[in-house]
C-alpha cells in the first residue's frame, strides 16, 4: 500500500512538471493599432468631421473672430482681415460680454489658416476664435 501511495504521488508529481513545460505561462499577443487603419487614422472631433482642413468647413458653420471690448480694437481687426482678403461681418455687440465679433463669410474663410489666424492673435492679444454655426439654434421669425 505504501508503495502504490509513492507510485501515485511520483506520478502526480511528473505529471505537474510536464503540464508546466507544455503550456508555459506567456502574454497575450496583441496586435498593434496601426494595423486596424481604415478610413479613418487618428481621432477626430465630431465638428471636424467632415473638414479635410481649417478651409472646408462643414455645411452651416462658420468661423467667429473677435473677443475685444475696445470699438480701436476692433476697427483695426476689421481692416487687418480685409487686408487678408477676408470678408468680415460685423456682429451686434454682445451686451453680456461687452466684446465685439466678426463673422467671417464661408467664401472667404480659406484666407484664414492657421498660420494667419496665430499672426492674428500675436498682433491683438484678446483675440479669439471659434467655429460655430452659422445660424442660431432657434428659427428666426
Amino acid at each position: 500500500m505504501r508503495w502504490l501511495f509513492l507510485l501515485l504521488l511520483v506520478l502526480n508529481v511528473f505529471y505537474y512538471v510536464w503540464h508546466q513545460q507544455e503550456a508555459p505561462l506567456r502574454a497575450k499577443d496583441v496586435t498593434p493599432l496601426s494595423l486596424y487603419r481604415g478610413s479613418q487614422q487618428d481621432i477626430r472631433l465630431l465638428s471636424e468631421a467632415g473638414d479635410a482642413s481649417r478651409g472646408a468647413k462643414a455645411d452651416g458653420q462658420c468661423l467667429y473672430i473677435g473677443g475685444s471690448g475696445r470699438p480701436e480694437t476692433a476697427q483695426a481687426l476689421e481692416q487687418r482681415l480685409s487686408e487678408l482678403g477676408a470678408k468680415a461681418q460685423p456682429l451686434p455687440k454682445d451686451l453680456s460680454s461687452n466684446a465685439y465679433w466678426f463673422r467671417i463669410t464661408p467664401e472667404t474663410q480659406r484666407f484664414l489658416g492657421d498660420a494667419q489666424l496665430q499672426n492674428l492673435s500675436k498682433e491683438f492679444n484678446e483675440l479669439k476664435h471659434k467655429i460655430m454655426l452659422c445660424e442660431g439654434v432657434a428659427p428666426a421669425e
